[in-house]
């Protein structure tokens, strides 16, 4: 199998790492030199390319599937729909042109397309009502990555990522330290956002669909901030309701909508596409940055 990973960062160095290692031929592509070097680390080949510019995408060979896991910088709502919609309009047009086009794409997205509700369980079949600028992209994206790509010739899945946690982004201090704001936390391990868009490709499941990759058990912030102070041995972090934080009045709009958004995430047909977890729950994903915490009280 040949693949290429458009935006070859967290997540998708971790998805080069383990096709290289399943014997497959994969292409990292960054759009800066930078990442180059991490990307040649995982064995794969490191092709500097950028989304938004067709003509550089002629460096990348011809591959049977395309994963799109490309990031807007953490910028706005433009940056975003300039990388998300332009720039997965142009690879999708880019490919699907060439003489031998590839099979399928995987874009990953992100639950939040959702909106707000209310802390109730969404699933693939729950309408999205995304509630900011830059989400509203993510859901358009979505749309560019299943029906445009479908009238291109190419067959696309959405891999809906939950919150990404993992090595480097464990962010132990902003729960330890707190104070804690209510909500619910719907997570997903790295190396099982990885292994999910592995397993879609290897086993040939999801084509022509959307699949929520979120762990076993979406968890109340201030249940997971006390758990993770008490498996660190440190005391339980300071708690604020919803209330209390917007009423300190420092929020931007779009952190406001954030924190007024609710929901639990279920993984039911990821696990009925037969997807086995690394880390089903945060209780196994945080074990190793718990014990290197602990490791430095000692």
């Amino acid at each position: 199998m040949r693949v290429a990973i458009l935006g070859c960062g967290y997540v998708g160095l971790e998805l080069a790492r383990r096709l290289v290692a399943d014997g497959h031929d994969v292409w990292g592509v960054r759009r800066s030199d930078a990442g180059l070097d991490a990307v040649s680390e995982t064995g794969s080949e490191a092709v500097r390319a950028d989304v938004t510019d067709a003509e550089s995408l002629e460096a990348i060979p011809d591959v049977d599937h395309v994963v799109f896991a490309a990031s807007s910088g953490g910028r706005g709502a433009d940056a975003a729909r300039e990388v998300f919609v332009e720039g997965l309009r142009t690879a999708i047009d880019h490919f699907a042109a060439r003489d031998t086009p590839p099979e399928r794409l995987v874009y990953t997205s992100s639950t939040g397309v959702y909106g707000d509700h209310g802390g109730a369980f969404v699933d693939e079949s729950t309408p999205l009502d995304p509630t900011t600028d830059k989400t509203r992209v993510l859901a358009e994206a979505e749309r560019v990555a299943r029906e445009y790509a479908a009238e291109q010739g190419i067959e696309g899945t959405v891999a809906r990522f939950a919150g990404l946690y993992g090595p480097d982004r464990y962010r132990l201090e902003r729960y330890l330290d707190g104070p804690v704001t209510e909500g619910y936390l719907n997570m997903v391990h790295r190396d099982d956002a990885a292994g999910a868009v592995a397993f879609f490709l290897e086993a040939d499941r999801a084509r022509d669909d959307t699949v929520l990759v979120v762990d076993d058990e979406p968890v109340s912030k201030h249940e997971f901030a006390d758990w993770l102070a008490d498996e660190c041995g440190v005391p339980r972090p300071e708690k604020r309701s919803k209330q209390e934080r917007l009423d300190a009045g420092d929020l931007s709009e779009a952190a406001r909508r954030r924190i007024l958004t609710s929901k639990r995430c279920s993984n039911d047909s990821l696990h009925e596409l037969g997807y086995e977890f690394n880390y089903p729950t945060y209780r196994e994903g945080y074990q190793a940055a718990i014990d290197g915490y602990r490791a430095t009280l000692s």
